[in-house]
């Protein structure tokens, strides 16, 4: 196991602020997707959609986000401009199953009360429930060197 720098918790959450506003477009535009089919199967003018199906486009939108990202680089987007990775404990990139397997276990350190992420703040490793249970772990790049 490498030891890494691991990012503070405020360089977490802009990242995360980040991705929310390349998520929550996302999620609109999957809901407006929905409702278009729903339009054109039913035939009607009734434009609401169920409210389940809602929160499964939102889950599985931002599932397939962060797997896809993860597994491409390593990096969401916000992750990138805030030069943070997501590594394997062995230092390698994470594989699909390890990428699903944290967005599940993101739910279990979301239900109470967030503590799995506050969790960081305590733990020596500075690692989240879902780093643990998913056996992946956020690392802090180093600053590119600037070229003259």
């Amino acid at each position: 196991m490498q030891e890494h720098q691991s990012p503070g918790l405020l360089r977490r959450l802009a990242a995360l602020l980040y991705d929310s506003l390349l998520i929550l477009p996302l999620i609109t535009f999957l809901v407006a997707l929905a409702m278009g089919a729903q339009a054109i199967a039913g035939g009607g003018d009734d434009s609401q959609i169920a409210p389940l199906l809602v929160q499964m486009l939102a889950v599985l939108g931002v599932v397939g986000f962060y797997i896809a990202f993860w597994r491409i680089k390593g990096q969401t987007l916000g992750m990138q401009a805030w030069r943070i990775q997501l590594l394997d404990f062995d230092g390698k990139p994470p594989s699909a199953e390890r990428c699903a397997l944290r967005c599940l276990a993101a739910i279990v350190s979301l239900a109470p009360a967030g503590l799995g992420f506050w969790w960081c703040l305590f733990d020596p490793h500075n690692r989240y429930w879902h780093d643990y249970l998913s056996g992946t772990e956020l690392t802090l790049l180093p600053k590119p060197d600037k070229k003259k």
